[in-house]
């Protein structure tokens, strides 16, 4: 049992990281991640996103941190993941109505389970060490791929969802579901949101919201009209570890292959049983098909509980 209050060290992640290294760094997890980058355009934003116009080409936007390398790690894994399902859409579909991802917790799934299941899992920490420290050998050389797991895994409540830990994610996501509920039943206005916000960060995660830059404008899915948006990732990050136990299931050795970063079998289990189907099955048949069941969210609390209860000595 590990003491009550122990964290992990993320001191292995602290210092300065050049910005232009971490852009060489993206398109190395690209490859790494399998994306074809030969049909890939990477482009810098502020809010990162992925999007396609066909199968044979897709592109990412995505920002870095001097002082804050994992934000752009696990960015573009994120993004490497929605890319991924872009690319693996059956050709025959583009141009038409069934071409790309059949829903956003379905994408979701895809960018979640990349950046999390695999990203941040215990086996992947030595390919990702390994792509890290070449770009980052005086800060990197000397770290051992335990602690480089520990580090990206340490849960601490915090203000921003895109860099929140895997733990704490998914509350994020109900404090904007809630506040979405509230506006479409015309029992809160706009004007209302900011104070929401922060009235429910105190609430479910215990943190002050200092600004609105950092509480309710630090999303870019309102401003776009994108309501009702926000709950697909969790729903993705349940998806997301449903289909890792069907793969596994299915003789996939996911862990093997994943610690050896030769990450083909599992993109060949998801290509042939969700991306090359693009839009022509819903997500609830493409779960059931995949996974020979429904739909079961039992499999992300028992992931969760199981990993995190790892890390802590729960």
């Amino acid at each position: 049992m590990r003491e009550q209050g122990w964290q992990p060290s993320g001191a292995c992640l602290e210092g300065t990281f050049d910005e232009e290294a971490q852009w060489a760094l993206a398109r190395d997890l690209m490859e790494l991640e399998g994306v074809d980058v030969d049909a890939l355009t990477l482009a810098r934003t502020e809010h990162p996103f992925t999007d396609a116009v066909a199968s044979g080409h897709a592109f990412i936007a995505s920002h870095v941190h001097a002082t804050d390398v994992a934000s752009n790690v696990f960015s573009m894994l994120h993004e490497g993941g929605h890319a991924l399902y872009e690319q693996g859409v059956d050709p025959a579909y583009d141009y038409t109505c069934l071409r790309g991802g059949t829903s956003m917790g379905m994408h979701e799934a895809q960018s979640r389970f990349f950046e999390n299941v695999v990203g941040r899992s215990d086996a992947f920490a030595g390919p990702l060490l390994q792509c890290m420290a070449r770009r980052f050998p005086e800060q990197l050389g000397g770290v051992e791929a335990h602690d480089l797991w520990l580090a990206v895994n340490r849960v601490e409540p915090s203000l921003v969802r895109t860099e929140a830990d895997e733990l704490t994610y998914p509350l994020h996501v109900i404090v904007r579901y809630e506040i979405e509920r509230l506006l479409f039943s015309g029992e809160a206005t706009a004007a209302d949101v900011p104070g929401l916000w922060a009235e429910r960060y105190r609430d479910y995660l215990g943190v002050e919201v200092p600004d609105d830059t950092h509480g309710a404008l630090q999303d870019t899915h309102w401003a776009c009209g994108s309501l009702g948006y926000f709950p697909t990732y969790a729903l993705g990050s349940a998806y997301a570890a449903q289909l890792k136990d069907a793969m596994v299931d299915q003789g996939v050795d996911f862990e093997g292959t994943v610690a050896e970063g030769r990450l083909a079998p599992v993109r060949d289990w998801l290509r042939d049983n969700v991306w090359r189907h693009g839009r022509s099955r819903d997500s609830a048949r493409i779960i059931a098909d995949a996974c020979g069941a429904p739909f079961d969210a039992s499999h992300y609390t028992r992931y969760l509980t199981e990993k995190f209860g790892d890390i802590y000595g729960l």
